[in-house]
C-alpha cells in the first residue's frame, strides 16, 4: 500500500526490499542523508539533483571530519 507520509515510494521501492530509513537511522545525520539521496536517486525524476544532494551532505561530513581531526591534540591523541 502506497503511503506518501509514512513509506514514500522512493524509499520504499528498492529492489533489496529494505526501505532506506531501516539503514540511514543508524548513520549519522549526514552520512544518513547522503545516503537517503543515493538510494531513491533512481527512483525519483532527476538523478543528477539527488546525486548533487548526496555530494553536499558528504562535504559537510568530510569538512566536519577535518575539522576535527585538525582539533585532535598529537601529544595525546585527544
Amino acid at each position: 500500500m502506497h503511503d506518501p507520509v509514512n513509506h514514500p515510494k522512493h524509499y520504499t521501492e528498492h529492489p533489496s526490499g529494505v526501505e532506506c530509513i531501516q539503514i540511514t537511522e543508524h548513520m549519522d545525520f549526514n552520512l544518513g542523508n547522503a545516503l537517503k539521496y543515493i538510494w531513491r536517486c533512481d527512483l525519483k525524476k532527476d538523478a543528477v539533483e539527488d546525486l548533487r544532494k548526496a555530494q553536499w551532505y558528504i562535504g559537510r561530513e568530510i569538512a566536519k571530519r577535518i575539522k576535527i581531526n585538525n582539533a585532535v591534540d598529537p601529544e595525546c591523541g585527544k
